[in-house]
């Protein structure tokens, strides 16, 4: 059954994916769906399976039971099928360092058999998405980190995939480069469906039209952004910085307000009534000075952490 949004076609379709090595299961029974020009992030800690539910999607891998299709083509009986409409960004920069960025996108222009003209055009093209225009004579190994996660990307855009699928496209970039690489990546939705896997949440909550949250082989969760941090419920979390915060304070405040945990800080109290004046009044007898106080919005962090129970860092 999918597990899309009704709406545009399907690019890609798991019924019952599973992957076993030896008795390790390391991909259990998943169904996934997602929608042609969607952006669509898989979440999850080390080990929970989403790198071999993408290798085996890209027919690196071959399920041990359940189907898979990649713009209908089915990933154990037409690899080469699969092969022709998508393109891979790995982790690990797949770049040749000693030639510029012109050169390696002829490159594998050249690879996938495309002709002088319309690869220049396209190579053209994308170097101006990009942002490399004016350095595209350079040698690439003389580029910025995120210089070179954006010529990856372009790389893998050569073929004008159907499909991307991109590893941790902006793991180790500081955080002006890599919010450079999100606007690129965001330009493609619509035209290109997008499959990224990512430890950072912010960059899944920022991109991703919907995500799925995967562990031990399993999706736990699926949805947008909004859709998935609402799973929590609409009960506020109001933050106390404090300094004197001994435990009789405490126990006090657990008096009025039941679900109250302590931070490095202070402490947070869940509750929608929760109002400065009565946790000051609560806690003043105590000798507490309350430094700030602000209310918290629910993060994927948080969602993160309540449905697995650790955190994506």
């Amino acid at each position: 059954m999918s597990n899309a949004p009704a709406g545009r076609p399907l690019a890609i379709e798991a019924i019952g994916l599973t992957k076993s090595f030896g008795d390790f299961v390391a991909v259990d029974g998943l169904d996934l769906s997602v929608e042609a020009g969607e952006l669509f992030s898989l979440l999850g800690p080390n080990g929970a399976g989403k790198t071999t539910t993408i290798r085996m999607l890209c027919c690196l891998l071959r399920p041990t039971a359940g189907t898979a299709t990649v713009m209908g083509h089915d990933v154990v009986h037409d690899s080469i099928g699969v092969k022709r409409v998508i393109a891979v960004s790995p982790q690990e920069t797949a770049i040749a360092e000693h030639l510029s960025a012109r050169e390696n996108l002829d490159l594998m222009a050249g690879l996938h058999g495309i002709d002088r003209t319309e690869a220049e055009q396209r190579s053209a093209d994308l170097l101006d998405m990009m942002a490399l225009s004016e350095r595209a004579g350079e040698q690439a190994r003389r580029y910025s980190g995120g210089m070179k996660r954006r010529l990856s990307i372009a790389m893998a855009l050569v073929s004008s995939p159907q499909v991307l699928f991109l590893d941790e496209p902006t793991i180790g970039l500081d955080p002006q480069s890599r919010r450079g690489v999100w606007d690129h990546i965001a330009g493609l939705k619509g035209d290109t469906t997008v499959v990224l896997t990512t430890h950072y949440l912010e960059e899944a909550d920022a991109l991703a039209d919907r995500i799925a949250v995967v562990d031990t082989g399993k999706i736990v969760a699926l949805g947008s952004p909004t859709e998935l941090k609402r799973t929590l419920g609409a009960t506020q979390v109001t933050v106390v910085e404090a300094t004197n915060l001994g435990d009789e304070a405490v126990s006090a405040l657990r008096q009025l307000y039941p679900n109250v945990r302590l931070t490095d800080n202070g402490l947070e109290i869940e509750a929608d009534d929760a109002t400065l004046y009565a946790i000051d009044d609560c806690l003043r007898p105590f000798g507490v000075t309350i430094e700030s106080t602000y209310k918290k919005q629910v993060t994927l962090d948080d969602v993160f952490i309540d449905l697995t129970g650790k955190q994506l860092r």
